[in-house]
Formats: C-alpha cells, sequence, structure tokens
C-alpha cells in the first residue's frame, strides 16, 4: 500500500483526500471510511486482522478499529458465512471475506439458504445487510482452486446481489455502496488487477450506484461487453481497433444481478453489434444472459449475432496454460472482425 492511503487508514483522516491507490488498495479505503462513518460496520475473516489479508486488503484496519470489529476467524468458511447472517440479522453490518473464491462453495448454504432469503421468509422483518468479498478468477499463477470464476452460480440465486468491479475508483465507490445496501451482497474481486493499475480515489465517502453498467467508451460500430479484469484486454481490444477504423463502445457491466439491461440494450440499438467477453466457462455463464437479453430486447437492431469470448469449459489450468485459457486481446479483437464482417 502506498505511503498516503496508509496513512489515511491508520490516522483516521476525515477530511476528503486523493489517494493514488492500486484497485485493493481501494477496497482498503473503502473499508475504513465506511467503518469510521458506521459503527455497525465489522469486517471478518481468515487472517484478515493481525495479518491483513493475504492479499493486505484490510492491512491497518485491526489497528485503527480493534479487535472487536476487525475479527480473525478459523478456517471455517461456513462459520464466516453463517456468523455473518447472525451478526446481520440483529444490526450489524458485516464485511465477510473468503480468502479466494474456490473456498466460498462450503458456505453456500448460508448464503443461499439463509442471507438470501431471510427478507422473504421474515416478510420483511428481518433482513441481510451484509457483504460477503472474495477475490476471483485467474491470472496470477495459482492453483485452481483459488483461480475460480463461478459467478454465474450467485447470478443465479434471488435475493443476492452480485458486483465486480473492475478499476480502483469503482473498486471504492462499489463497495461503499454495497456495504451500505440492505440486503446481501457478493463483492468479487479480480485478483488479476488487484495491482495492475492506479488511479486517483477521491476518499470522499460517495458511493457508486449498483445494478448500473458504466460506459467506459463511446463508439459507434460494435458494443463491446465485460466486467471485472477482462475489462482491462477488452478497453486494448478496443483501442487496437479504432487503429483499423473501427469505432467500439465498451461496456462494463459491474453489477451482473441484476443486470442493467436498458444501458445493454440502448447501446447495441446504437451499433447494431455485439461481442460479450468474460473468462469464466462459456457453458451457463452470464454472457449467456447478456446475449440472450440482447436477442429478446435487441433482436431487430442486429445487423449480425451475437458473439462471446469466454474462457473453455474446463477447470482453470495450472499456471503454465492460464493464459490460453483466459481471453485474450487477439481474441476479442478476431472476433469483432468475425461481426464485422457479417
Amino acid at each position: 500500500m502506498n505511503a498516503s492511503a496508509e496513512n489515511a487508514i491508520r490516522h483516521g483522516e476525515g477530511a476528503p483526500v486523493a489517494h493514488k491507490v492500486t484497485l485493493v488498495e481501494a477496497v482498503n479505503l473503502a473499508l475504513a471510511r465506511e467503518m469510521a462513518n458506521d459503527d455497525s460496520v465489522v469486517v471478518l475473516g481468515e487472517d484478515i486482522a493481525t495479518n491483513g489479508g493475504v492479499f493486505r486488503a484490510t492491512v491497518g484496519l485491526k489497528e485503527r478499529f480493534g479487535y472487536k470489529r476487525v475479527m480473525d476467524t478459523p478456517l471455517a468458511e461456513n462459520l464466516i458465512a453463517g456468523t455473518a447472517v447472525g451478526m446481520a440479522t440483529q444490526g450489524l453490518k458485516p464485511v465477510a471475506e473468503f480468502q479466494f473464491m474456490g473456498f466460498i462453495y462450503a458456505g453456500c448454504e448460508q448464503i443461499i439458504s439463509h442471507a438470501a432469503r431471510m427478507r422473504n421468509r421474515t416478510r420483511g422483518r428481518l433482513h441481510c445487510p451484509l457483504v460477503y468479498r472474495a477475490p476471483f478468477g485467474g491470472g496470477i499463477h495459482a492453483p485452481e482452486h483459488h483461480s475460480e470464476s463461478t459467478e454465474a452460480l450467485f447470478a443465479h440465486v434471488p435475493g443476492l446481489r452480485v458486483v465486480i468491479p473492475s478499476s480502483p475508483q469503482r473498486a471504492y465507490g462499489l463497495l461503499l455502496a454495497a456495504i451500505r445496501n440492505p440486503d446481501p451482497v457478493i463483492f468479487l474481486e479480480p485478483k488479476r488487477i488487484y495491482r495492475a493499475v492506479t488511479q486517483t480515489v477521491m476518499d470522499n465517502g460517495e458511493a457508486l450506484p449498483l445494478d448500473t453498467c458504466f460506459t467506459l467508451r463511446e463508439g459507434d460500430d460494435i458494443t463491446l461487453i465485460s466486467w471485472g479484469a477482462s475489462i482491462m484486454e477488452t478497453l486494448q481490444a478496443a483501442d487496437r481497433l479504432a487503429e483499423q477504423g473501427v469505432s467500439a463502445e465498451v461496456i462494463d457491466v459491474a453489477t451482473i444481478s441484476p443486470l442493467d439491461r436498458e444501458t445493454l440494450l440502448c447501446s447495441v440499438a446504437k451499433t447494431g453489434r455485439a461481442v460479450i467477453v468474460h473468462e469464466a466457462c462459456r457453458n451457463g455463464g452470464v454472457g449467456a444472459e447478456v446475449a440472450a437479453s440482447i436477442a429478446e430486447g435487441a433482436f431487430l437492431d442486429l445487423q449480425a449475432p451475437v458473439v462471446r469470448v469466454t474462457g473453455y469449459d474446463t477447470v482453470m489450468p495450472y499456471y503454465r496454460n492460464e493464459q490460453h485459457y483466459l481471453p485474450q486481446v487477439d481474441d476479442i479483437v478476431a472476433a469483432v472482425e468475425q461481426v464485422i464482417a457479417l
């Protein structure tokens, strides 16, 4: 963490300060900001207090807020998920971390059967204002259980909101919004870009809207739709396409459930073409839902079929083959050239 951001965490500067931070540092800033603003926000997870987490996302929080609000847990994901549900129903706003998305499945009983259903089950008497954070995705030479991209599992569950930031600024604003949301949020952090870029983030406590796509680049010829780490390759592909005279609009979905279909349909109505990019496997991926939404809502605007550029329907390979699995800039450009030619 850079010195100015760490100083803000440790000493609790209240006035808005601009920090040049990475995505993981932006997560840390957002946690510290909301914990300072709201005493009901607590943080829990494996090795997140004393050690600051595997990726240092929670470094400095225990020193500032104390062990009663920043808690190390046993290595028990079901316990983490269930404890967060209990806390949330009794007036707290827990932010629970799973070390990697591949470890989250042990907590699915609590997440799906209890957190997601609490408001409905109690007819509004109880609700579950909690956030489950997890680093996810490949690209850091980790084993396969540390490289999962299974966001579609949670996007399918009613009662869960699934949010994926793609930059430091969006990580800060979306995490603030997730913590303030009255219902459970799965907040998936693309670890491949945890430290890939830095942005100036104003630590002012201003949240970004959930359930909204972000148009990162305007274009007229084709719509490129992505989220998470794949936004990086998608923007690079748009730059290369611009050199070829192709004007690509780039949309960051950000909240994959519920899906902001209006923004997607408006863009496709303008460009007439769409390519969807995600690193999760193709079968049953969120890209299929996006493609179906476009087919249902913008069919008459389409000048060519919607194309998906995705990972493969296999387990994420070990690091030597990792780049063969993840969508590359060349793959995106080739897909666009295919669509443009139709």
